[in-house]
């Protein structure tokens, strides 16, 4: 009797064995999302003073929560800046990024004139700003000036 217990209970135990599911194969590599490369905005910067512009793919100023974008360089005499700009899928997408600049500047005081604002970055000033979809600034210039250079560049921001 015990025997056939036994028997019943082995036959049991490979009948479940073989109703399971399929064995688990490894998870595979999760599929990497390739962002699309930001589109050459040059167009978008004043002309006056203008040495070059290029595209940054990611982490435009090195900033780990800025996307891509456009980077332009100027000279005017001995004194040197840049201005940079970035377009977001939305201005929610914008504004959201604007509280990780004040964040990211030492000293960051608001422009309320403006809704950006002005600190340094790495001993360099730098006033950053949205405009719709836009998140935009100037780098290296005192605030006066970059209040100057930023209103000329907002408004070739559509």
């Amino acid at each position: 009797m015990r025997s056939l217990v036994f028997l019943l209970f082995v036959l049991s135990a490979v009948a479940l064995e073989s109703c399971g599911s399929e064995p688990k194969q490894p998870a595979s590599e999760p599929k990497r999302v390739e962002t699309p490369k930001p589109a050459d905005e040059s167009r978008r910067f004043p002309q006056a003073n203008l040495v070059n512009a290029k595209v940054i793919d990611d982490h435009l100023l090195g900033k780990s929560f800025m996307p891509g974008g456009t980077l332009a360089h100027y000279q005017k005499g001995k004194t040197e800046y840049d201005m940079f700009v970035a377009r977001m899928p939305s201005p929610t997408d914008a504004a959201i990024l604007l509280p990780d600049w004040r964040k990211a500047l030492a000293g960051a005081r608001l422009v309320p004139s403006f809704g950006g604002y002005f600190g340094q970055d790495d001993g360099r000033p730098v006033f950053v700003f949205t405009k719709d979809a836009w998140v935009a600034g100037v780098v290296g210039l005192s605030e006066k000036e970059a209040d100057m250079q930023a209103r000329a560049l907002a408004a070739r921001l559509d």
